[in-house]
């Protein structure tokens, strides 16, 4: 399982997005991070897009609380859910994949 850690916000984690991919979804794990492929361009923060309506479907969030902590124009990033906590996220991810 990739780290994810409390913040006082919510809760972190790291990702390594991959853009153009074939369909979107999670394909793994990256060293510490977990590895997004999704299926829109790195133009005009698409991408960036993408990767949050993602996160905020997937962790049953509202899109304004899932956001780019660090990383808007690499494909590392951080990824913060607010009004989570690192356990809830944890749970969320070990019922859908096994990363």
């Amino acid at each position: 399982m990739i780290p994810i850690h409390d913040h006082p916000l919510g809760a972190t984690l790291a990702v390594r997005v991959q853009p153009r991919a074939a369909r979107t979804g999670i394909t793994g794990t990256v060293g510490d991070a977990l590895k997004l492929s999704v299926t829109a361009p790195a133009l005009e923060d698409k991408a960036n897009a993408a990767v949050v309506e993602f996160f905020a479907e997937m962790f049953a969030a509202p899109r304004a609380a899932v956001q780019l902590v660090s990383g808007e124009k690499s494909r590392n990033k951080v990824i913060r859910v607010a009004g989570r906590t690192a356990s809830e996220l944890e749970q969320i991810l070990r019922r859908h994949f096994a990363v």
